[in-house]
């Protein structure tokens, strides 16, 4: 099959052009002729002009790309290996939404051949893909799995704002149905791949792999997070424990903080669903959850605390929130967890602005609701530095007077000012 994709004599397909998606398909059309599938026409139309829509790739990486960008169904026809690439969300009541991921095999199944492969990335339960998609793939497309068509699974493994850790320098797991289509599997993406592949022994195990591996940071983070509120009523501050543990070759180095994004506080949801549905209460993950979805009204509450302490009204305070991407350095607001922050200091009755220097203010308000603010405006009774964006790390001590009453509170909650603690204020972190 390598062969016949070298002389472009048979075609990959990308169905969901998003962080992990659209590197894929990027990656593979350098050497091979692409489609790359999208739902969304607006999306569709930034990558026509080799514009990433979530701002991860430079219109340098669309260079040298044999692809075609659509959102048209019938253009999907011509593709023989179909790499599946969309969200796997979970709803309000932390279930995993499957929508997504069975809407792209459903469109998949309407254009599925005999000889063709179907590979799915999106992260799952383990069974997922034999049990739920499997099924729609022979019924849209009439043909039978293994004698027909083919299906595997490789999880990504693409962390937004990485540069190090870009797609073919990770390790690729890989897993087939058969062991002819984990040879193929393996060869088409160890063509892209640096970093080498692993050939995992099942679709399932490949599945289980994923979602552990965001389970287990979700775990080392959490007891980050309760030794964080242990080390606050000792009157120890948790970064300075830390780094003194750290000096140990074996210490892993986790912090606290909060515990947003697509993947780590999502996926371990995946593995408790299925655990549940065979029998077993999953408590330790469920327990890690638990003490990192409270995280933000920890902060929020601490703030509050040190508001009264500080000698202001807590119902006529303005407090400054900066950071509103899940994590430091990207512009990525899925399921971010400073939206909970603020939405806990508004259940106060605090006066809340809220500024990001990567964030979209469009997509924050049409996502949470809550407008950004272009930059800080009057003086504030406290600045909560939540996210720690390259742009805040070396903020002068005179950004903190010249924006806040006296006295006032800050809350570091990375601890990136510990070290430095701005004169006058209020201080505290996690």
């Amino acid at each position: 099959m390598i062969e016949a994709f070298a002389s472009k004599a048979k075609t990959l397909a990308v169905i969901g052009l998003g962080y992990v998606g659209l590197p894929i398909a990027l990656e593979f059309a350098r050497k091979y002729r692409v489609i790359g599938f999208d739902i969304n026409p607006s999306r569709v139309a930034m990558l026509q002009n080799n514009q990433d829509p979530s701002e991860e790739l430079g219109p340098e990486s669309f260079e040298g790309c044999d692809i075609l960008f659509t959102h048209n169904i019938d253009d999907l026809r011509d593709a023989n290996f179909f790499v599946v690439a969309v969200p796997t969300p979970i709803d309000q009541h932390t279930q995993p939404d499957l929508k997504p991921l069975l809407a792209a095999t459903l469109t998949v199944g309407k254009v599925l051949k005999a000889g063709d492969y179907v590979v799915y990335e999106s992260t799952v339960y383990p069974g997922c893909t034999e049990d739920d998609c499997i099924p729609i793939l022979e019924k849209e497309s009439g043909l039978k799995f293994v004698t027909d068509f083919k299906v595997g699974y490789s999880p990504e493994r693409i962390n937004p704002g990485d540069k190090e850790h870009t797609l073919t320098r990770i390790t690729k797991v890989v897993a087939g149905c058969d062991a002819e289509s984990l040879d193929v599997i393996a060869a088409v993406y160890g063509s892209i791949i640096e970093a080498g592949i692993f050939k995992a022994k099942s679709i399932k195990v490949a599945e289980a792999a994923k979602v552990i591996e965001n389970t287990q940071r979700d775990l080392n983070i959490a007891l980050m997070n309760e030794l964080s509120v242990i080390f606050d009523k000792l009157k120890i501050n948790t970064f300075d424990v830390l780094e003194a543990a750290g000096t140990k070759w074996n210490f892993l180095r986790f912090q606290p903080g909060l515990v947003g994004g697509h993947c780590i506080g999502v996926d371990p949801y995946y593995l408790t669903y299925k655990s549940k549905s065979v029998g077993h209460d999953p408590k330790v993950i469920l327990s890690g959850r638990a003490i990192n979805d409270n995280m933000a009204a920890h902060i929020a509450s601490k703030t509050v605390k040190r508001l009264i302490k500080a000698g202001k009204n807590v119902a006529n305070s303005r407090v400054l929130v900066m950071g509103a991407t899940f994590k430091e350095n990207v512009s990525d607001i899925r399921n971010s967890k400073v939206y909970d922050l603020v939405w806990n200091l508004k259940d106060y009755a605090v006066q809340v602005d809220w500024i990001d220097p990567h964030a979209s203010a469009e997509q924050v308000l049409h996502e949470y609701g809550h407008p950004l603010v272009a930059e800080p405006t009057g003086k504030y009774d406290a600045i909560v530095v939540a996210v720690p964006h390259n742009e805040y790390i070396n903020l002068p001590e005179s950004f903190f007077a010249d924006w806040t009453t006296n006295p006032a509170v800050l809350i570091d909650v990375k601890g990136i000012y510990r070290n430095r603690k701005p004169k006058e204020l209020v201080y505290w972190s996690l």
